[in-house]
């Protein structure tokens, strides 16, 4: 039995990377199953990035 896990980036989001990082025309053809693991990972990292990028703004004076 399989369970799906509930996103935690929006799918606007995840399109934006996959443009930014190269892979978007993969996602149109084939859906999120046919990017590599590779590319996976460092669209998890550059959000990772983003979001402490964000952090350190809302914490500055």
């Amino acid at each position: 039995m399989s369970r799906r896990r509930r996103s935690v980036m929006s799918e606007q989001l995840k399109y934006e990377l996959a443009k930014d990082l190269g892979f978007y025309d993969t996602v149109q053809q084939e859906g999120w199953g046919g990017i590599k693991a590779k590319d996976a990972g460092n669209m998890v990292k550059r959000a990772i990035q983003l979001a402490e990028q964000a952090a350190a703004k809302s914490q500055q004076p």
